[in-house]
């Protein structure tokens, strides 16, 4: 097979006409640009350049292998110019995967800060199912959530992580409900109340503060939807815990919202591939995720 770099070599010399011109032009030495040449010739199977005292002038071989070696200089050339274009951010695509209430506050947020040419492919994934899209491949980097009392979000060196922002949770009530005016609320004065819980993880997070709290909730109402939480609540048919981020996605007029000193928080994380911040656009991303 006919070494592409051999073949530029002869491109250089037959433009410059020499091989002594051609050597000063690609900054090698004139022995090392022979050797390149005699090993080219010898892969070819015949001569490539007839020399003689004013230089070098391609045989018919070689005039057929120039035509390739033009053909190869122009796709380095695109390969050059595409790459530019993805160190200057001016092309590039990231896929980003992140949860409902990410998607809703953050995220646009992050977009509206990006290079124009930078296209950034988002997918709708509840935390375990982000991480194993960012496991398989299928994802660059992973917007997740984890909780105080959780576990690290991801123990394997195979990821790195950017902390993006501690996100609060709060409890929500209707606006006539008797604690939402209480002066000293605690989250035991809710001990009797009907309870909306939300995937495993909140379901589980909403258990652990009551338990500290020193009661068990009574769920009556199940679902993922920070919208339909928020009207089950509105209703009067129940009361929620919820994270600020969905809270400022959407507010129902309905509803209002106690902070409360015993309720753990969580904290948003975007992981992605070890290394993989290396990448400009992957690193734009994470850059502009972390400003938003």
């Amino acid at each position: 097979m006919l070494d592409p770099r051999r073949v530029l070599i002869l491109r250089a010399v037959a433009s410059a006409g020499s091989i002594s011109a051609g050597a000063r032009a690609l900054g090698w030495t004139q022995p090392a640009i022979t050797q390149h040449l005699n090993a080219l010739e010898r892969a070819a199977g015949t001569p490539l350049l007839l020399r003689h005292a004013g230089g070098v002038t391609p045989t018919e071989a070689g005039r057929v292998l120039l035509g390739h070696a033009d053909a190869i200089h122009a796709h380095l050339d695109a390969a050059t110019a595409e790459l530019d274009e993805l160190r200057q951010l001016r092309r590039g695509t990231v896929r980003l995967a992140a949860f409902p209430s990410a998607l809703a506050t953050l995220v646009p947020a992050a977009l509206a800060r990006l290079e124009p040419g930078l296209d950034v492919q988002l997918t709708e994934a509840e935390p375990p199912e982000a991480l194993t899209l960012l496991r398989d491949g299928s994802t660059d980097v992973a917007l997740v959530f984890s909780y105080a009392e959780d576990p690290a979000p991801v123990d394997d060196h195979a990821f790195g992580h950017l902390a993006i922002v501690d996100d609060p949770v709060e409890l929500v009530l209707p606006a006539g409900h008797p604690a939402a005016g209480a002066a000293d609320l605690r989250l035991s004065d809710l001990a009797g109340a009907d309870w909306v819980a939300g995937c495993p993880r909140c379901r589980e997070h909403l258990v652990h503060n009551t338990r500290v709290a020193g009661f068990e909730p009574r769920i009556r109402h199940e679902t993922d939807d920070y919208v339909v939480v928020q009207s089950l609540v509105g209703q009067g048919l129940a009361v929620a815990v919820l994270p600020r981020t969905a809270l400022a996605a959407y507010r129902n007029p309905a509803v209002v919202t106690r902070a409360l000193p015993e309720l753990t928080g969580r904290r948003i994380l975007a992981l992605y591939r070890t290394g993989a911040d290396r990448i400009p656009s992957v690193r734009a991303t994470l850059a502009a995720l972390g400003a938003a």
